[in-house]
């Protein structure tokens, strides 16, 4: 035997491995409608720039019919590649190989690719295709969640980690994604869910389906467990390739910033998008669009809490987070679900060095007593912590409405905002005109000849005297006001002013916001 031996033997082996299960369980995987680890890798990644690490590993447990068993791969592919020319980690769980259940060794090659992605300060993208824990191994399978667990938590802001559902995710593996800044799932393929349908039934007698209990549609729009969802495999691993786009390598790097055309500055458009009547509902987005880059608006939880919009989006190439009230929805008040979803993104920002601008409409906190049961007093305080906790260039345009303490909330010069501009048709109160001139004025509209017109004729004095941005613009609270056509315009100047901003935050082990 001489070297070439070795060598063609070495390739023996890789062949071995790169077939995972073996034929007939990638054609029962492609029978599903899903492709297996490293097709999915190929699609993920630039072509030919993956490289794998730890393809020998192998399992060392000799109970319950291991003894013996070989698990190619371990029943997981990690190693790292690049998206756009720019490095990232990974690991490809192989459902063809004991179901891509996580054992210990599985869980070993994880953490150990998490680990060199945290010290190249690199993003790490999860693929998930999972049975669960190998119960075959015992509480060391579920040791080895433990360490993915803690390095999701421990390198949680340091750099951009990314976890994709593209099959079962279920117990325990949940809470990876969970910690994760995004999750994409694919819709009627993938699921997520702490405890299955059968396990339901025994316990509580509910009959549900796994696509009903888990799936994409309840993740994106009910439980907000997904950021993403898209109808096949190949366009959620377009989309986060999309994603990585507007993120930085980590926490010390600024995002990227890309070229831009021609586009004219000034937009007129935008005196028409907005109705004058204060209670006409519009569709934000329609505001977004005329304000930053052509087609560079991607939207974070589309689905969930539709009273709020948020995502990622350019202007002149350069990364800003929008944070938006939608006025077509609940006509734009923070409720619980908007508060976390606000809160949530708001601080993956502030993590990764990019600004943030606030579209502001809002009529309040949404009333009611399921609200105020379910907690939305430390929900919205949420928003308030995350706002005055971030220190990266945070910028408001008041659109209409501002009323009471969502007012505040929504990054008032109080807690911390660098500029607020507002349009010259702003409302900036404690609360709409009609609401204070009924409580403030009440003897008075009551004991009127004509009280409809001593109503009316109180709520333009309100109006006239408090609901206008010219009274918060002589306190301080408004930098200025704005042409609304030139709302591009002045969001440009804002970040080019503000590009070099730093500020300290006093020493702390951290904070205490009210989860």
């Amino acid at each position: 035997m001489d070297i070439y031996d070795k060598i063609n033997e070495l390739y023996e082996k890789k062949t071995e491995i790169e077939l995972g299960g073996g034929d007939d369980r990638i054609d029962k995987q492609h029978e599903r409608g899903k492709l297996t680890a490293r097709e999915r890798i190929d699609l993920l990644l630039d072509e030919g720039t993956f490289v794998e690490l730890n393809p020998f590993m192998e399992h060392r447990s000799h109970d319950f019919g291991l003894s013996g068993m070989k698990a190619p791969g371990e029943g997981v592919v990690t190693g790292y590649g690049k998206i756009h020319g720019r490095p990232i980690y990974l690991f490809a769980q192989d459902f063809t190989v004991f179901g891509g259940a996580l054992g210990e060794m599985h869980a070993k090659k994880i953490a150990a690719v998490m680990d060199l992605a945290a010290k190249n300060g690199t993003p790490f993208i999860g693929l998930n295709d999972s049975g669960g824990a190998r119960i075959q191994e015992g509480v060391m399978s579920l040791d080895g969640y433990g360490h993915i667990f803690y390095r999701n938590s421990i390198y949680s802001g340091v750099i951009p980690q990314i976890s994709v559902i593209m099959g079962p995710c279920a117990g325990g593996a949940v809470y990876s994604p969970a910690i994760t800044d995004f999750v994409f799932m694919v819709e009627k393929t993938s699921q997520m869910f702490i405890t299955g349908p059968k396990v339901i039934e025994t316990v509580t007698g509910e009959k549900i389906s796994s696509e009903d209990l888990g799936g994409a549609e309840v993740h994106g729009s009910k439980s907000g467990n997904a950021h993403f969802t898209a109808p096949s495999e190949s366009e959620v691993l377009e989309d986060v390739r999309r994603l990585i786009s507007y993120l930085p390598q980590n926490n010390k790097e600024r995002t990227p910033v890309l070229p831009w055309g021609d586009e004219e500055d000034d937009r007129p458009e935008l005196t028409e998008i907005i109705p004058f009547d204060s209670t006409r509902p519009y569709d934000v987005r329609t505001v977004i669009q005329e304000v930053v880059d052509k087609d560079s608006f991607m939207e974070v939880h589309a689905q969930f809490a539709r009273n709020i919009v948020v995502g990622f989006a350019r202007i002149k190439g350069e990364v800003i987070g929008l944070v938006c009230n939608q006025p077509k929805v609940m006509a734009g008040g923070l409720d619980i679900d908007s508060s976390d979803k606000a809160s949530r993104f708001i601080r993956l920002c502030d993590s990764f060095n990019i600004p943030i601008i606030t579209f502001e409409d809002v009529t309040g906190f949404f009333p009611g007593v399921k609200q105020e049961h379910g907690g939305i007093i430390r929900h919205g305080a949420k928003i308030l912590y995350a706002y005055s906790e971030a220190t990266v260039p945070k910028i408001t345009i008041i659109l209409r409405k501002a009323y009471g303490g969502a007012y505040v909330a929504l990054n008032s010069k109080s807690i911390g905002a660098d500029l607020v501009f507002a349009w010259p048709n702003a409302e900036i109160a404690v609360m709409g005109p009609q609401g204070a001139a009924n409580i403030i004025f009440a003897k008075e509209i009551e004991r009127s000849e004509d009280p409809e017109a001593t109503r009316a004729a109180k709520i333009e004095e309100y109006r006239t005297k408090f609901a206008n941005p010219y009274i918060a613009a002589a306190n301080g609270m408004v930098d200025d006001v704005i042409d609304p056509r030139e709302t591009r315009i002045k969001c440009i100047q804002a970040l080019d002013m503000l590009r070099n901003k730093s500020e300290d935050r006093p020493y702390k082990k951290h904070g205490n916001i009210p989860l």
